[in-house]
């Protein structure tokens, strides 16, 4: 268990698994998970680590057209 904060701010205690292999187009990511419900919801950290992005337009998820074949991270 673990807390965290939701997006209101409100606090709660998480359940943490893992680790957890994501899987999208080309792009793979592996990481721990917080079980809160039963939806499902992809957050920035497993995005960002695949490079993706959502594209406005179409309002889906998208590997990120300027790295189409391997994903580049930031890395500050």
């Amino acid at each position: 268990m673990r807390d965290v904060e939701l997006a209101d701010g409100k606090p709660q205690k998480a359940k943490i698994v893992g680790p957890v292999e994501i899987t999208f187009e080309n792009r793979v990511s592996v990481l721990g998970a917080a079980v809160m419900g039963d939806e499902v919801v992809l957050g920035s950290i497993p995005m960002q680590d695949m490079d993706v992005v959502v594209d406005p337009r179409s309002e889906r998820l998208i590997v990120n057209p300027e790295n189409p074949y391997l994903p580049r991270k930031k890395v500050k």
